[in-house]
């Protein structure tokens, strides 16, 4: 929100949902609602208020169609106590945001699981060659015949090169 009125405008809806819904609604279907953020446009035509249920799949859809019903009654609230010249129009969508941070820690537990069976494995693991698998320059005294001997080879280059400039 770049504009800091709609800032203001959105926590004070936040406010007036949550008292509204703490003190009750008429409609069993209601389950335990917590608001969790609101988002107004920058006009300030439209309030979007996002909640979780503390419950299961059905008390979530009931929760749902109850805050839907009650949508007409919570927006003249809102207008009684706004005091804006227009009432922003309210949507409820819930919220996935603990859904999903569930399955973030579902998923890290995991990996910290594996992550330990790895460390498990490697502990008593040798190396399947060397344990330094890199090659290492070899000592003049070695054998330098069987390597590769870079003098000679870049003296043969720059013979290429002086036969290419003739």
């Amino acid at each position: 929100m770049s504009n800091p009125r709609a800032g203001k405008v959105a926590e004070r809806i936040h406010q007036i949902i949550a008292r509204r819904l703490e003190k009750g609604l008429r409609d069993p279907r209601l389950g335990f609602v917590t608001i969790t953020d609101v988002r107004v446009t920058g006009d300030l035509q439209h309030a979007s208020i996002f909640y979780t249920v503390f419950g299961d799949d059905s008390s979530q859809a009931d929760t749902a169609a109850a805050l839907k019903a009650a949508t007409g009654m919570l927006r003249s609230e809102v207008g009684k106590q706004l005091g804006t010249r227009l009432t922003p129009s309210l949507e409820f969508i819930h919220d996935e945001l603990p859904d999903t941070a569930q399955h973030m820690n579902e998923l890290l537990a995991e990996a910290k699981r594996r992550d330990e069976e790895a460390a498990a494995l490697a502990q008593g693991a040798s190396y399947a060659g060397e344990a330094d698998p890199y090659e290492k320059p070899r000592d003049a005294d070695e054998g330098e015949s069987a390597g590769f001997d870079e003098d000679a080879f870049f003296a043969a280059a720059d013979d290429d090169d002086e036969d290419d400039e003739r």
